[in-house]
């Protein structure tokens, strides 16, 4: 038997330990001297006391809701700082005594004015784009749509058929006793697979084969039946497929020039013609509404009548592409909406063609203006006199089949008069 006396609690007048006793893993215990304690305790903080043992709990007595004696649940020892035994508590060092990297939110290298000055053009990049997607819908909900395409056999490229509607009625052109509606004013405008683009004026008394009713000038074909009817036409004449109707009222034609403000057309000569309204003097002039459309309309003081009334026409395209396109019409939104507005809501096209349509057909447009490509159809007899509707443009069906087949393949040739 060993003469040690057996091991003292740290705690003076505790309960004494069984030899060889060691306080839990993870307890707040201090270890005893194996020499013990001779006297008085050192000098230092008092020791701390031990936690308690875990008590187990007999599922027997359990069973009846009763718990131990000490009045404290049987939690494993260490559950506390984890939930399981042998957890430890929080701050603990991990193994090697090492404490755990910190660690440090990484600055960026883009200085501070250059991510504002991006995050500023994400927010403008939104709301200019916000803005477009919405004027688009509002202007494409505005459009009127007619079944006008005949479904034929499509043809290569795109094309498509603008018609200038003479309404009645309106507030621009007064009821002049002529019965239901013409297409005053007629152009197609073929985009070629090669990437060549035309504008073609189609006079409105060329002489053609209405279908169902004979020989006719063009423009009967759109009184006769309508959009549908003028579409067939054209086909047959041009050998075309037209995959794009597009119509603009005349009233449209006036309200779209005033939303932008003007537009500039030039003439050789001064005019003052009461049949359309058209009072100009020689030169090139900003003019409004009422004028651009007498401009387009006009033909009774031109000895040429149609020939010269399409060169004029053309003539007025191009200069509201121009001034439609321009940075005062596209960085105003109030010109904007205006122009959206009196656009579309001029507008008939045919099924399926919606602003984006329209949109492309403008652009088209100026890439044949700007290429030159505006061309006119070849004639036989400007001034061929029929038994029924007076004078018509007489067309030569040789010489136009091979025109609009070299308008059809893009390998036209501008027309230098």
């Amino acid at each position: 038997m060993s003469d040690l006396p057996p091991p003292r609690s740290p705690r003076a007048g505790g309960p004494r330990r069984p030899g060889g006793h060691r306080a839990r893993a993870g307890g707040s215990a201090r270890p005893v001297p194996a020499s013990g304690w001779r006297g008085a305790p050192p000098a230092g903080p008092a020791p701390t006391r031990p936690l308690p043992r875990a008590q187990s709990v007999d599922p027997s007595s359990a069973a009846d809701g009763s718990f131990p004696a000490s009045g404290r649940s049987a939690v494993p020892a260490g559950a506390a700082y984890g939930g399981e035994a042998g957890g430890t508590p929080p701050g603990t060092p991990p193994p090697g005594g090492s404490a755990p990297p910190r660690t440090s939110r990484r600055r960026s290298t883009v200085p501070r004015p250059l991510r504002l000055g991006a995050t500023l053009m994400a927010l403008v990049l939104v709301l200019v784009l916000g803005w477009g997607a919405g004027l688009l819908l509002w202007s494409d909900s505005r459009i009127e749509h007619v079944d006008a395409l005949s479904g034929a056999e499509d043809t290569p490229g795109t094309t498509y058929l603008i018609a200038g509607s003479d309404r009645r009625g309106g507030a621009v052109v007064d009821d002049d006793g002529t019965e239901g509606a013409r297409a005053d004013t007629m152009m197609l405008l073929h985009k070629a697979p090669g990437g060549n683009s035309y504008l073609i004026s189609l006079p409105r008394d060329t002489l053609v084969d209405v279908p169902g009713y004979g020989g006719y000038k063009l423009n009967a074909a759109y009184s006769f039946g309508g959009a549908p009817l003028l579409v067939e036409t054209v086909e047959e004449f041009t050998g075309l497929t037209v995959d794009h109707y597009v119509e603009v009222g005349f009233d449209g034609v006036s309200d779209v020039v005033d939303s932008i403000g003007h537009v500039n057309l030039c003439i050789d000569q001064d005019v003052d013609d009461e049949k359309s309204g058209l009072l100009m003097t020689e030169g090139c002039h900003d003019v409004g509404g009422d004028q651009a459309l007498a401009f387009v309309r006009a033909r009774y003081f031109d000895p040429t009548a149609d020939i010269g009334r399409q060169a004029r026409q053309q003539q007025f395209v191009g200069a509201l592409m121009d001034r439609a396109t321009s940075p005062s019409v596209l960085l105003n939104p109030v010109t904007q909406v205006r122009l959206a507005g009196a656009g579309s809501g001029s507008l008939t096209t045919s099924e399926g063609t919606g602003i984006l349509d329209v949109g492309r057909m403008a652009l088209t447009a100026r890439s044949a203006m700007n290429s030159g490509g505006t061309l006119s159809i070849p004639i036989a007899d400007p001034e061929f006199q029929t038994n029924n509707s007076g004078v018509a443009i007489l067309t030569d069906d040789e010489d136009i089949a091979a025109f609009f087949a070299s308008v059809g393949d893009g390998s036209a040739e501008p027309v230098q008069e």
